[in-house]
């Protein structure tokens, strides 16, 4: 066989080319190699796989040697395996934020060199860092008090156990292949599919957004509340006014620093990389102190004293001294506590009820592990907003209820508390569990090292977590847990006084971890919006796919910061954690959907490495995760859900082009196939009856579809419901016509989108039309959803000498839908029927029913009236009486049928009396017979076809010199007639007596030979034809009964001329053909 390439044996000579040439020369076809490939393909983005595309790079080396020249021929698309296992070998992953679809146009992409990590710098610490934060140092011992030791213990527990439950299934899809950079988006949209991937993805990308939100609230609040509370711009003018104050200042400052950590984050991302471990270290320092601290107070409990009035606890920030008066040099005097009570500093001044009744004591704040404080704090204490914070069994004397305790110096609760608000306020100390698999691009081994280090950091974390509940309610007195600021401690952070060496170690560690948070939010979110703007599937995002030359997110970050701006004018940390929460339980909620459709469905790809989980545990977190959304907030899992509902939509209406063989698809499989096998027990009933069509369409040439209009009919008949198979046959043998099938098929699905038309495509490719129409009719569909109808335009052309088998195949079809047990519909005129745009605003669709076809007639114009086109049509339904039928009676009977069957029409009965057979009918049948003679003589020769068609053309205008008809003969054979001449002929000899059509006959020698069957029914088709026109003629839509073919096939040609001059002079008409089975019915 004649190769055009050389091969040469390396063991014989070897390459002669200098190394430097060579070198030179390979790095050339490379790159050529790379620019083929990037502008290659339909302009779909493609996974980075070793096994895709291949061929083109390694085609030089695949022809070595003579071993495999029986394969030499597949060569090009399928790979050597020795070829394929070294690209195997030498894969590897794209860097971390850079996607696996991302293609720099501008410039060849560079390899880099990234340090490769393991389990524990690459997954673990950073997923400790990231789930270790704000919510411990400024919530927690808040929570622990509000709600108890117990019932916290529950909140963390079960946020825990749905982080744990996540990372198992996570585990198990991060190790099921190759994830490249993308983490946790990548491996729902490659497990649930585009819809769900980019509606997921978007939800995480927002969680991650206000999380960068809540961290930078955080930071503000440490920074104002116990680093520095002389830096509030905003100060409150009367006492109340405190909380507003707070949010405003987070609000001016919280903008402030979002600008400047944009700034940052897009000067130099390579930083907040570096100081990543600082921020660790000071969150591990911080945790450490707090043990530390916890150890001390068994043996050295710190003097934090509380001032309590009564049972009511004092803010500190005003006084010093816990006392009404002091005695100095045997004199009384009032304290600074005395002046905020009193309305003067003499002892016979006027005081608050409460403050007179109630004695001023002092306790420890922090009693100390061993003081067996953890029995008080066992139970909640949920309280409405500006509740006092109170000290239980501490005796206490009620005061009059008119005195106002706005103004006086008491712990104020600032919300009201209650256990679902608490756990969507702590969710977020629970996630960053995604930390790990984000960095999946930058790991040595990451199908190992992401289970083990995820599941690590949560139980470390989990540990941490519910220790310092039990250790918080052990140590600390229940009114200081409850007290969110640290007013009755004078300001200072809880958690802080509890840790050893000193209360700023937290500050200090707290302040720069949550600054890290913050950054890294800044870092990471703004990746993943590129990752799903770069995957093309949601459009209005594509702009934030762009960025700097080196692949930063630039518009990404804009967005980014613009989103988290909203978190920061919300301003309260309470108010922005359960928004965040929301978003991450979905994300959470899909990973565990995701491994649970994998396992069930059992695809041959689903092959996990993590073998330690199982769909039950995956379902489970599946189900708390959706039961923790309406746990911490009904309205905000609504609206999570809502968003995420309408990008799937959105998705799915725009049509996400991508084949990622997600589990969603094997699950659609899965269902179609259950609900084939249910369907395929019996036939519908005939309440659940409607037409499922197969749409017979001719192309051209071209491929192109010749009766556009076929489909616009097709969808305002099915709106969408049911089943449409649209096929069409191509002549040829399927070896030669791939390519024509090939293109075929996208010309009749884009005219199906154009159209608006939900349903199937099928060609076929047969040796002959005829038989590829057979074969559609008798194999379209599978199982219970085939078709029961058969739509078709009537061929409008039969009556042309060259295509003289359109006729032949047209009645073969009507033949074999009966024989199939199909209805038959044929639009004639198609091309005059209304396009979806269109709207009649008034008209009639028309009804002849003259046989009974098992109720079709009726039921197709109340499926047409349901579309927007036919909407304002009326219907109207004909019936035929004969001789011994009585109208009057027969119209009640339809009113009263019509009414049965919920049917709104007028109805009227039609009287067709029985008259002689016009001359007409008698000139009609001749044509028709003289032509079908003509047909039969159309296996001569080209030439004497031609000379018997002028015989016969001559012979008929011959017989046309006769005074008893006077119609000109046209220049062609199949002499039809004109609509003027039609009317007037058909009227003409109505009344005439026997005699006088005897004369006729005489006149016509022809006449006498003519068969009497055709003649019946031509007159029967003429006279129908009058009717019809009378009382139709300006219908909209004419529906009509399809008389069968006749038995005897030789008079096939003649059928088509009866059907022609049944609807000749209507616009648009179409003949049904039932079934033979009901398809309507008036019981309910």
């Amino acid at each position: 066989m004649p190769t055009s390439f050389t091969v040469v044996p390396v063991e014989a000579q070897g390459d002669e080319r200098a190394p430097a040439e060579r070198d030179g020369q390979e790095k050339e076809e490379d790159e050529e190699d790379d620019e083929r490939d990037r502008r290659s393909g339909d302009g779909v983005a493609r996974e980075s796989s070793p096994f895709i595309d291949s061929a083109e790079v390694d085609r030089g080396n695949m022809y070595e040697g003579k071993n495999m020249a029986l394969f030499e021929e597949e060569m090009d698309s399928n790979p050597m395996v020795s070829s394929l296992l070294n690209k195997l070998a030498n894969y590897t992953n794209l860097t971390q934020g850079v996607v696996e679809h991302e293609a720099d146009e501008d410039s060849k992409r560079k390899e880099v060199k990234v340090p490769r990590m393991g389990t524990f710098i690459g997954v673990y610490l950073p997923c400790l860092q990231n789930i270790l934060g704000v919510i411990l140092f400024l919530r927690l011992t808040w929570i622990v008090g509000t709600a108890g030791v117990l019932e916290s213990f529950i909140i963390v527990f079960m946020c825990c156990a749905c982080t744990m439950l996540t990372a198992i299934s996570m585990s198990a899809i991060a190790t099921n292949g190759v994830v490249p950079a993308g983490g946790s988006y990548y491996m729902i949209s490659r497990s649930l599919g585009p819809e769900f991937g980019g509606a997921v993805g978007l939800c995480f990308y927002l969680g991650t957004t206000f999380a960068g939100a809540m961290y930078i609230l955080g930071t503000i609040e440490i920074l104002l509340t116990y680093i520095s509370p002389s830096a509030a711009i905003f100060k409150a003018e009367e006492v109340g006014e405190e909380t507003e104050a707070l949010l405003n200042n987070m609000r001016v400052y919280g903008t402030c620093i979002i600008v400047l950590m944009a700034i940052v984050v897009f000067v130099g991302v390579k930083y907040v990389n570096k100081l990543a471990l600082v921020f660790l270290a000071c969150v591990i320092l911080s945790i450490i102190a707090i043990y530390a601290g916890v150890i001390k107070t068994a043996f050295d409990p710190p003097d934090f004293p509380i001032c309590l009035l009564g049972n009511r606890t004092l803010s500190k920030r005003n006084f010093d001294v816990c006392a009404k008066f002091t005695e100095s040099n045997n004199e009384t005097k009032t304290t600074a506590l005395w002046g905020l009570f009193c309305d003067s500093p003499l002892l016979n001044a006027t005081c608050d009820d409460y403050f007179s009744l109630n004695n001023v004591t002092e306790i420890q704040g922090i009693p100390g592990i061993m003081s067996g404080v953890l029995a008080d704090n066992l139970w909640s204490t949920y309280t409405e907003k500006g509740s006092i914070v109170e000290k239980k069994g501490q005796p206490s004397v009620a005061g009059s209820e008119e005195t106002k305790m706005s103004g006086l110096p008491y712990v104020f609760t600032d919300i009201m508390t209650y256990f679902t608000m608490l756990v969507g306020i702590y969710f977020p100390s629970v996630t960053g569990i995604m930390a790990g698999s984000n960095r999946s691009g930058d790991l040595k081994d990451a199908q190992k090292s992401i289970p083990t280090g995820t599941i690590l950091a949560i139980s470390t974390t989990s540990f941490i977590y519910l220790s310092c509940i039990v250790l918080f309610g052990a140590c600390i007195e229940g009114v200081i847990l409850r007290d969110k600021f640290g007013e009755a401690v004078k300001g200072n952070l809880v958690v802080g006084t509890l840790a050893w060496p000193s209360p700023w170690v937290i500050v200090i560690g707290s302040f720069f971890s949550t600054c890290g948070a913050g950054l890294q939010s800044l870092t990471g979110a703004p990746r993943l919006l590129q990752a799903i703007a770069r995957d093309g599937i949601v459009p209005f995002i594509r702009v934030f796919g762009h960025g700097k030359a080196n692949g930063e997110p630039t518009w990404a970050l804009l967005l980014t910061a613009g989103i988290c701006e909203i978190g920061i004018l919300i301003a309260s940390l309470d108010s922005v954690a359960p928004i965040l929460s929301m978003f991450f339980l979905m994300c959470y909620m899909f990973v565990n959907l995701a491994c649970a459709v994998q396992t069930l469905l059992r695809t041959p790809n689903w092959r996990p490495r993590f073998k330690y989980y199982h769909w039950t545990l995956s379902f489970l977190g599946m189900s708390l995760c959706l039961a923790l959304m309406f746990i911490c907030s009904w309205y905000y899992a609504l609206i999570a859900m809502l968003i995420a509902g309408c990008i799937y939509k959105y998705i799915e209406y725009r049509g996400a082009e991508k084949e990622w063989g997600d589990g969603i698809r094997g699950l659609s499989l899965n269902a179609a196939r259950y609900a084939l096998l249910r369907v395929e027990d019996g036939p519908p009933h005939t309440k659940n009856w409607r037409p499922q069509l197969l749409v017979l369409l001719n192309l051209d040439s071209e491929q192109l579809v010749k009766h556009p209009r076929l489909l616009s009919f097709t969808s305002q008949l099915k709106a969408g419901k049911g089943l449409t198979i649209v096929g069409s046959v191509l002549q040829g043998i399927y070896l030669d016509k791939c390519t024509e099938t090939q293109k075929a098929e996208e010309n009749v699905k884009a005219l199906m989108a154009v159209e608006k038309t939900k349903g199937f495509c099928q060609i076929v490719v047969s040796p002959n039309f005829r038989d590829g129409i057979s074969c559609l009719i008798q194999s379209a569909g599978l199982g219970g959803m085939k078709h029961n109808t058969v739509l078709m335009a009537w061929p409008q052309s039969w009556k042309q000498t060259e295509n003289r088998f359109s006729w032949k195949n047209f009645v073969d079809t009507v033949r074999e839908t009966t024989a199939a047990q199909q209805a038959l519909l044929v639009a004639k005129n198609i091309d005059l029927f209304p396009t979806n745009q269109e709207r009649f605003t008034e008209g009639n669709i028309d009804v002849w029913w003259i046989v009974h076809d098992g109720g079709m007639l009726m039921l197709l114009p109340f499926l047409l009236r349901q579309h927007k086109v036919w909407r304002k049509c009326k219907m109207r339904i004909f019936t035929v009486a004969q001789m011994d039928d009585n109208s009057i009676q027969m119209k009640k009977d339809l009113q009263m049928f019509l009414y049965h069957l919920r049917l709104n029409a007028e109805v009227e009965v039609v009287e067709m009396f029985e008259n002689d057979i016009s001359a007409f009918t008698y000139e009609k049948t001749l044509m028709m017979e003289q032509r079908s003679q003509m047909l039969k003589q159309m296996q001569l020769s080209k030439n004497e076809r031609e000379r018997e068609a002028q015989l016969i053309h001559d012979r008929n205008t011959a017989s046309r010199s006769a005074p008893a008809v006077k119609a000109a003969v046209p220049e062609k054979v199949q002499m039809t007639w004109t609509k003027e001449k039609l009317v007037a002929e058909k009227h003409k000899n109505k009344d005439s007596n026997i005699s006088g059509f005897k004369d006729i006959f005489n006149m016509k020698p022809e006449w006498g030979n003519l068969n009497q069957s055709n003649v019946r029914r031509m007159h029967t088709a003429v006279k129908l034809n009058g009717v019809v026109l009378n009382k139709s003629q300006h219908a909209q839509l004419v529906l009509l009964n399809m008389p069968g073919p006749p038995k005897n096939r030789k008079g096939d040609e003649n059928y088509m001329e009866f059907l022609e001059v049944l609807t000749e002079g209507l616009d648009r008409v179409l003949l049904v053909r039932g079934s033979g089975r009901e398809v309507i019915t008036i019981y309910s």
